[in-house]
């Protein structure tokens, strides 16, 4: 599994992106919520490890496991709505063996791996209804498991991802076109829908989330709180912030305005404290990830390593994207991650194994 590789092709700047990333994450926490600053360094060297490791096997024979990744996929899926660990109202973490961890964070590397592999396999018949509906159906199973933990977030996301790597993969222009003519007045008219008060198409709470971004004034001291609060957080940093570790009783941090900082709205935490110059910092290593890891795609020297470099720059970016319009009041609050910033050792480990198959691409990449 093994292979002997030249030091001049190991993707040098993908990894310091990635670590200068970290690095602003793990300091954000430190502001936030102190305590869980040792715990989120922890993961991310660990992450760093796995990922270092990772980079050095060949990916052509870790994707020759790809039902079994499948099967773990499911199989952890399906534990969580068994046995899994219910958190604020929803079901999304496992505990096994003493150690916690959100099987939803996982699935997104797992999925990317099986279908680089099974796309690779059927790449020559990707253009055939057969082939397009039976990856239609092999999608089905995590994604009803992901939505009904519930986390919808989670479900955008990695539908997302997965018509990223349908598109990769060489799917037709045909099914492009089909799927957009379909989607788009499907996505009106279920908009609609979940606006009725007696819908029971998603969750009461994610309804009112819908409501408190298209109308915050109504829900300023509910749902649109925490968002209205990042947005006033994020405006107050203005140019460089307030300074690292502000002790204005005013901040998002002492003065509590947003519940759980450290998670999903980090990005107010570091556009208060670093201003518009660390807000745009966050946003360009975003891009140069993304960016890195699609031009490591279009030298893969395969179909299966192009899907995983697209797939991985498509996680990274669209999620960051999301968290960040989350935050500045672009899209309603669905609580997703910002990738590598973030506090979560399941997302920033298994982002870090991301990479490490990346760059593992990279270093087999054609000359």
């Amino acid at each position: 599994m093994l292979r002997h590789y030249h030091i001049r092709d190991y993707d040098f700047k993908l990894i310091v992106f990635v670590v200068a990333l970290t690095v602003i994450g793990v300091l954000a926490i430190g502001s936030a919520q102190e305590s869980l600053q040792s715990r989120q360094l922890a993961g991310a060297v660990f992450g760093f490890f796995l990922m270092l490791v990772i980079s050095l096997f060949d990916y052509s024979i870790i994707l020759r496991f790809y039902w079994i990744m499948y099967g773990a996929n499911i199989l952890l899926l399906w534990l969580v709505r068994s046995i899994g660990v219910e958190v604020n109202g929803a079901q999304r973490w496992l505990n096994l063996f003493g150690i916690q961890f959100q099987p939803s964070e996982t699935a997104k590397i797992l999925l990317i791996l099986f279908f680089a592999q099974f796309i690779m396999k059927h790449k020559d018949e990707m253009n055939s209804l057969k082939v397009v509906g039976v990856c239609i159906l092999l999608f089905l199973p995590p994604i009803y498991l992901i939505y009904k933990q519930p986390d919808m977030s989670t479900s955008i996301m990695v539908m997302l991802l997965f018509c990223v790597l349908l598109f990769v993969g060489g799917i037709g222009w045909k099914y492009i076109i089909l799927a957009f003519s379909v989607a788009v007045p499907a996505f009106i008219i279920v908009l609609t829908l979940v606006l009725q008060p007696d819908q029971e198409i998603i969750e009461s709470f994610q309804q009112r989330r819908i409501l408190a971004w298209l109308y915050p004034e109504e829900y300023a001291t509910t749902e649109a709180y925490q968002q209205t609060n990042s947005v006033t957080a994020i405006g107050s940093g203005m140019l460089y912030g307030k300074g690292y570790k502000t002790n204005e009783i005013s901040s998002v941090k002492n003065g509590n305005f947003i519940s759980e900082p450290e998670t999903d709205f980090i990005y107010a935490v570091i556009g208060e404290e670093f201003g518009f110059v660390g807000g745009c910092t966050v946003i360009v290593l975003l891009i140069f990830i993304s960016f890195e890891c699609i031009m490591v795609a279009r030298r893969a020297k395969d179909l299966a390593g192009t899907v995983i470099a697209s797939g991985v720059a498509a996680l990274i970016g669209f999620q960051g994207m999301l968290n960040i319009a989350v935050a500045t009041g672009a899209s309603p609050n669905t609580g997703v991650p910002l990738p590598f910033v973030s506090y979560g050792l399941t997302s920033v480990v298994s982002l870090y194994i991301g990479i490490g198959f990346v760059l593992n691409v990279r270093l087999q990449c054609k000359k």
